[in-house]
């Protein structure tokens, strides 16, 4: 099967099949927002699906440890976010972002996409195909997360790799004082028994609308 026919293949499941159980939660805690940091871009990437592994017009695969990411968008009743646009944007796996601002040494990956979006259906369900996480300099591995709703104002976050050992001394994440709350930015990343792409879960609480916008 050819490269671009995967690639349909992916993209069309990633809008089917997102009804993913939800956790027996007593109460939903709203994620924590966090720093939207200097690297969200300046435009956008002609490329910017859900698929960050895989660049439109390349033959390549990324650089990095390819996970599959998974989620819903809740709010504090628990009730699923349907429309919610989900976008992600993360360092590739030399610790380098596709970003004008980032100027270090680090070689840049070409076949990682450094971008995506989703936007959820009913379920309020989204999927990324992209890398699991590494550090950059002076920060713990992490992926941000913005989430735009109509009439709220958006919820800009990370997400955290459970058990990196950066993690106890990263600033941002640290710097959420509640235990429960800072374990809401932790996902953790397992491999499947047949041996295939790893998978991570990070569920997001909206709080209450409010107006607002970007």
């Amino acid at each position: 099967m050819s490269h671009s026919a995967n690639r349909r293949i992916l993209l069309a499941s990633a809008a089917a099949g997102l009804s993913l159980a939800l956790p027996a939660w007593a109460g939903l805690l709203r994620t924590p927002s966090q720093a939207l940091g200097p690297f969200y871009p300046r435009q956008l990437p002609l490329d910017n699906d859900n698929d960050l592994v895989s660049v439109a017009g390349r033959t390549g695969i990324a650089r990095g440890e390819i996970c599959n990411l998974h989620g819903r968008i809740l709010d504090e009743a628990g009730q699923p976010v349907g429309a919610a646009r989900v976008e992600i944007w993360q360092c590739d796996a030399f610790g380098r972002y596709h970003h004008p601002d980032d100027r270090g040494d680090r070689p840049l990956d070409p076949d990682f996409q450094g971008y995506g979006r989703f936007t959820t259906g009913v379920d309020g369900g989204y999927r990324f195909r992209t890398i699991k996480p590494v550090p950059y300099p002076g920060r713990a591995p992490h992926v941000h997360f913005a989430i735009t709703v109509a009439g709220q104002a958006p919820l800009v976050t990370q997400m955290y790799v459970a058990g990196a050992a950066e993690n106890a001394g990263d600033g941002l994440l640290q710097g959420v004082r509640d235990p429960q709350a800072r374990a809401a930015l932790l996902a953790t990343f397992v491999r499947p028994a047949d041996g295939g792409d790893l998978l991570a879960r990070f569920d997001i609480v909206l709080g209450p609308a409010t107006p607002g916008s970007r």
